[in-house]
């Protein structure tokens, strides 16, 4: 029995630095709050508790004062920043750069067509998608599939963006689908694709580690967007793939009669983690390395 880890799987760059500004201040000061869960992970959310870090949210945040709050990856609307600044919060901002750039961009293309809908391909209440919501007053069109193209005035300019952990494979069929439509109006259809390249890139080379090995073991939260994405890809590819969130969720008649297991995970998904699952693998069949 051969077990893998795929090696470019776990953590992207922004949840690295979300974590490593958490664990620095944590080693400092031994406490940190910080607003909504830092990563769609609850098993790397409780180690860092045990360190002293304390998840709280919005309404937590307006009656807080003089006190240090992390902004996760996932961004921050406007009214946080005014908040902290109102309550005298320092806030030490995590939010990841390729976000923040779709914050500018979503923000931008709401002041200069103010004529346009802004359509985002996202998960309606994900914090990312509040984040982008709050650059634009919450005027947007949040659409999940096809069915929700109805919400959508064709005969209007349409500015169409996606979260960024998105499907690149659904962002396209989707601006297709909104370009067909449009078109039958004669109106213009601007088209941004603001999916992570981190995320985007993992998919192909999924696809690759997924059909190299008989059984695959998805190691992610269950609240995370981008684990559902990249588990799909590996369930489309490789039947024989399941969704564990950890090593208590293996079954052992996965693994009976076959040779080889890949372990991957979502970019909120640690090493360790992933490591535990393998660790375990191998006890269930009573294997060594």
């Amino acid at each position: 029995m051969t077990v893998t880890i795929d090696p470019g799987s776990g953590f992207c760059f922004g949840v690295v630095y979300a974590i490593q500004m958490a664990e620095d201040e944590l080693e400092a000061s031994g406490q940190l709050y910080c607003l909504g869960d830092i990563v769609h992970n609850d098993v790397e959310v409780q180690r860092l508790k045990q360190k002293g870090l304390r998840i709280i949210n919005h309404e937590d945040l307006s009656r807080l004062r003089d006190c240090k709050v992390l902004i996760r990856a996932h961004g921050e609307p406007p009214e946080t920043y005014q908040t902290a600044l109102a309550n005298n919060i320092e806030l030490l901002d995590a939010s990841c750069p390729v976000v923040l750039k779709l914050q500018q961009r979503f923000r931008a293309a709401s002041e200069a067509m103010p004529d346009a809908q802004l359509v985002l391909l996202g998960t309606p209440g994900h914090a990312e998608v509040n984040g982008l919501m709050g650059q634009v007053q919450h005027q947007a069109i949040i659409i999940t599939g096809e069915e929700d193209l109805e919400k959508i005035d064709f005969s209007k300019p349409v500015a169409f963006f996606s979260q960024t952990t998105k499907s690149t494979e659904k962002f396209y069929r989707l601006k297709a689908l909104i370009e067909e439509r449009a078109a039958a109006y004669g109106t213009p259809v601007t088209a941004n694709d603001t999916i992570c390249r981190q995320v985007s890139n993992r998919e192909p080379q999924l696809r690759q580690f997924a059909a190299a090995h008989e059984v695959i073991l998805f190691v992610s939260g269950p609240k995370s967007s981008n684990g559902k994405v990249l588990y799909a890809v590996c369930k489309q590819v490789n039947p024989n793939s399941y969704f564990v969130t950890g090593p208590e969720d293996v079954q052992e008649d996965w693994l009976i009669g076959r040779n080889s297991v890949g372990i991957c995970g979502a970019t909120s998904t640690p090493l360790w983690l992933m490591q535990q699952v393998r660790r375990s693998v191998l006890d269930r069949l009573g294997e060594t390395d």
